[in-house]
């Protein structure tokens, strides 16, 4: 009886144990978490156990039958959480929050997307659940199911206590003020593991639906004081430039700046482009400065000159906040405005937050002819796309102001073999392999509707905005990427891979390139400084990219930053000429901007403040 007694806790302890071990193999198989000594690489491992001891726990409150259900479905559960993380992680290196799980009617268009992520080997991840399942319903006597003691179970709950403390005492002395200070989910699973970030981000998600509830207009004034602080003028030449001409501007999906006047098996990846720069104003130093949200992120920037959120996507979280969009300003100015966008409008919540944002018309799925022959991995060609959306532009009362959002080039990267005009990388990424001719075809597509402008006579009436939206190849594929480019991928070279392309094109005006150090949320003041549009008293981070004044300082999303010499990191400061580690005092005088402008904007998005700065303007 008493070998019994002793074999009782077995099923949960063997629970425990199973899915802890898993959980540390998905971390060092599935997820590129850095590690930096011995100590972080033992906080990853016991991160996990104090949770599941929480969790598979209260199974030794139960016996019988209703323990057996409890655990294995607990570890389903638990096993399924993973699962998803890893799955996601796959493409974007980054993990899942509870916003990203709202957005549920994106999931009819991710069919493609998941797909290509999926392995059959990610059906090992619920092996222990499958173990777990035969031991609990087979006949044998070696394992008890019994309830225990009060005084067994609170000696179980005080050793989850004291390793709880224990993991995270070691992780605020290797990340201080851990969980009020970072940006990057990637540290915090490091340090206290997948579960406990997912209840962190529910504390965070209880936070931010408090702070809207809790904001007053009071909260203002810091913020207006910081922008008025920071404002630059706008480039009095440029000023007015393009008033009253028409702004086109085409956001090019999942496009990179590395692809530009590159070429791959000795042919050229953008040949347009890289003849359109010349006749343009172009931006090689311009970054991309989007989150979870991707595509949506991007637009939230440009009509916004705010920061996305670090988690989940605002066209969904915030969708209803008020706003001064880049469309309002142009629509109070006479302009039409128009999204033209070959997709389901209710992707994203477009529908919803492009009423919002006052946009008078947007051209979505229902406005194309689409079919099997015109489309491919997430919809309509690119070429067709344009060549259709030339009818829609034609119809438009001038000045306009329509925003194109393009399709092809994105992730997996599929396309038919008559669309490739030119072959694929070699190498041990797909993804990869395969974003090289869909950039071309992009490429291609932009050729064509050019000449269409051409043709209709709009093109010496408009200026044309064409720029990156996100990254494309994510750091997954870095092995790949360091055979292309023929060069290691460190941090440094990781975030260089961040720049988009950026082009300016305004009639009459001859091409010159443009290497100041800017974002995707400088955007929306240049625009409106070529339209002759005054931004002054505008709630806004970014400046005109024209400005004599711009200051070369760009902030991403997860807190690096680069100015006209350093780039800030993961933690470490890089020498922007050499790509060296630099001493971190180079990077200071810089972090505290940064920081402010990312809480700023969240305190502006989370408290839904600009409701009072309309209040108090009108």
């Amino acid at each position: 009886m008493r070998t019994r007694k002793n074999l009782s806790l077995n099923f949960v302890f063997i629970a425990i144990v199973l899915l802890w071990l898993k959980t540390y193999a998905v971390y060092k198989l599935n997820f590129d978490i850095d590690i930096e000594n011995k100590m972080q690489e033992f906080i990853l491992f016991i991160n996990p156990l104090s949770f599941l001891m929480i969790a598979l726990g209260f199974g030794l409150f139960l016996s019988g039958k209703k323990q057996k259900i409890y655990v294995v479905a607990t570890s389903f559960i638990l096993s399924f959480i993973l699962f998803a993380n890893a799955v996601y992680y796959r493409e974007f290196s980054d993990f899942i929050t509870i916003p990203l799980l709202t957005q549920t009617s994106n999931m009819g268009d991710l069919k493609s997307s998941v797909g290509e992520l999926l392995n059959w080997t990610d059906l090992l991840l619920f092996a222990d659940v499958i173990l777990l399942a035969i031991l609990a319903f087979s006949k044998t006597g070696k394992i008890s199911f019994k309830k225990q003691r009060t005084l067994i179970v609170s000696a179980f709950y005080l050793s989850t206590a004291g390793i709880a403390l224990f993991n995270l005492g070691l992780s605020e002395s290797e990340r201080p003020e851990l969980l009020t200070r970072t940006f990057d989910r990637e540290i915090l699973v490091k340090n206290i593991g997948t579960y406990n970030h997912h209840i962190y981000d529910a504390f965070l998600q209880t936070k931010s639906t408090a702070q809207r509830a809790m904001a007053d207009g009071n909260e203002l004034a810091e913020i207006e004081n910081y922008v008025r602080a920071h404002y630059k003028a706008p480039n009095k030449e440029m000023f007015g430039a393009a008033k009253g001409k028409n702004v086109i501007v085409i956001s090019m999906e999942s496009t990179q700046n590395f692809v530009i006047g590159q070429k791959v098996n000795g042919q050229e990846i953008t040949p347009f482009l890289n003849d359109f720069i010349k006749e343009s104003y172009y931006f090689d130093n311009f970054y991309h400065q989007t989150a979870q949200g991707k595509t949506s992120d991007s637009e939230f920037l440009l009509e916004n000159s705010l920061y996305p959120l670090g988690r989940g996507a605002v066209f969904f979280t915030h969708s209803g906040n008020e706003y001064i969009s880049l469309a309002e300003k142009l629509k109070a100015n006479s302009y039409y405005t128009a999204k033209l966008h070959a997709n389901n409008k209710s992707f994203w919540n477009r529908d919803v937050i492009y009423n919002n944002f006052g946009y008078d018309r947007f051209y979505s799925l229902d406005d194309y002819e689409v079919n099997d022959l015109n489309s491919v991995g997430w919809g309509m060609k690119d070429i067709d796309f344009f060549k259709q959306s030339m009818d829609h532009l034609k119809e438009m009362p001038q000045p306009f102001y329509a925003k194109f959002i393009t399709l092809t080039n994105h992730f997996p990267f599929e396309l038919d073999e008559e669309d490739k005009f030119i072959e694929e990388f070699d190498s041990n990424s797909r993804t990869l392999n395969r974003y090289f001719p869909t950039v071309r075809y992009t490429d291609e597509a932009l050729k064509l509707f050019i000449e269409d402008l051409k043709k209709s006579g709009l093109y010496e009436n408009s200026i044309i905005v064409i720029y990156g939206d996100h990254y494309g190849i994510s750091e997954n594929h870095n092995k790949a990427m360091e055979q292309y480019l023929g060069k290691e991928i460190t941090p440094f070279v990781s975030t260089q891979l961040q720049r988009v392309p950026l082009i300016i094109h305004i009639p009459g005006h001859e091409g010159k390139q443009i290497s100041t150090a800017a974002g995707q949320i400088d955007l929306r003041p240049t625009l409106l400084n070529l339209a002759g549009i005054e931004t002054k008293e505008d709630i806004q981070f970014g400046t005109d990219l024209f400005s004599k004044q711009q200051d070369n300082f760009v902030v991403l999303r997860d807190g690096s930053f680069i100015t006209e010499d350093v780039v800030y990191t993961k933690g470490t400061c890089y020498d922007k000429a050499t790509g060296e580690q630099t001493s971190q005092a180079s990077c200071e005088p810089y972090m505290d901007q940064a920081k402010s402008e990312l809480e700023y904007s969240d305190k502006i998005i989370y408290g839904d403040l600009l409701r009072f700065y309309e209040k108090n303007n009108k």
